[in-house]
């Protein structure tokens, strides 16, 4: 009797490997970390290598001594889960130690307790990133400043984001929608350049890694909302396109929330989960206690999608 054995997800049928759009995720990330450093300089790059470095270690450890099984550093799952945690901090020096907590919750807890690629239901980056800021709020909330391109040395100066000077009430004063675009603004450095993780996101559509369905589903409900509370009330709303363009929904839509492990199969669900996303972040972000809703967004919509995935099925073939 032949036995079937069936792999955890994704499940493609084409020439395409895990191996391949691993890789393909960390070439689209490219643009990002080169505007991460030349903003943030030396302790942006520092930190994305101990992000990454970490780990991709975790993974061969528990694989070989607690799992006992092949080593799959190999997929390039791993660093891009080291790139997405290290976008999700702080670009200091003193976030080093920090990042390597961080790295081995999301491996160890976000990713291998559930038994490794294909099986975790939650971003694993996210939750490293969640940990990190409820255990350590204080370090993952002194963001540096982007004061001008490759900076030198290790003293990063720190300030408040656009978002964090909304939350005290200064509506993102000082900060235009074009340094918003290109990145030259404080923040994590997922947060500093529009146009780089576009860039990204657009070779992720070419190489069909990812479909237009989560992030446009994500990017216009928030501009929608925002839109909407903002002609209400813009004195106590931001724009909606600084809303966009600052914090992390760029970041979120084209490359966390499109994790196609933890979203929908479908493109209906695709739409609304985007959606929840989208409506979910502006609501943490104008009643909630943080400044940022992405990362809880994103988390509280991966619980969902086997729901989604449930009443919305892919069209079948063959049958």
């Amino acid at each position: 009797m032949n036995i079937l054995n069936v792999s955890g997800s994704p499940h493609v049928h084409s020439d395409e490997s895990t191996k391949k759009i691993m890789w393909r995720v960390n070439m689209a990330l490219v643009p990002a970390l080169l505007c991460a450093i030349a903003y943030f300089g030396l302790p942006a790059l520092l930190v994305s290598l101990v992000s990454v470095a970490s780990c991709v270690l975790f993974q061969w450890l528990i694989e070989k001594f607690i799992m006992k099984v092949p080593t799959s550093i190999g997929d390039g799952s791993a660093v891009v889960t080291g790139l997405l945690l290290a976008f999700n901090v702080p670009a200091t020096a003193q976030m080093l130690w920090i990042v390597v907590i961080g790295a081995l919750v999301a491996i160890g807890i976000g990713k291998m307790s559930f038994g490794g690629l294909g099986k975790n239901p939650f971003n694993p980056a996210l939750v490293g990133r969640v940990f990190l800021l409820i255990s350590f709020p204080v370090q993952m909330t002194t963001w540096p400043v982007a004061e001008g391109l490759f900076p030198m040395g290790f003293d990063v100066p720190t300030g408040a984001t656009p978002l964090g000077a909304f939350k005290e009430g200064a509506l993102g004063e000082g900060v235009t929608f074009m340094d918003a675009f290109l990145g030259h603004i404080g923040g994590s450095m997922g947060e500093v350049s529009a146009i780089a993780i576009l860039l990204g996101a657009c070779y992720l559509l070419w190489k069909k890694v990812i479909s237009w369905h989560i992030p446009v589903a994500f990017i216009g409900t928030a501009f929608l909302f925002s839109g909407i509370l903002w002609l209400i009330d813009p004195t106590a709303y931001m724009d909606p396109v600084m809303t966009i363009l600052t914090g992390g929904i760029m970041l979120g839509a084209c490359f966390m929330a499109t994790d196609m492990v933890t979203s929908p199969m479908a493109k209906s669900g695709q739409l609304i989960f985007g959606f929840g996303c989208g409506l979910l972040t502006i609501i943490i972000r104008n009643w909630g206690s943080y400044p940022e809703g992405v990362s809880f967004a994103i988390l509280i919509m991966n619980s969902v999608t086997p729901l989604l995935n449930r009443w919305f099925k892919p069209t079948r073939f063959a049958v």
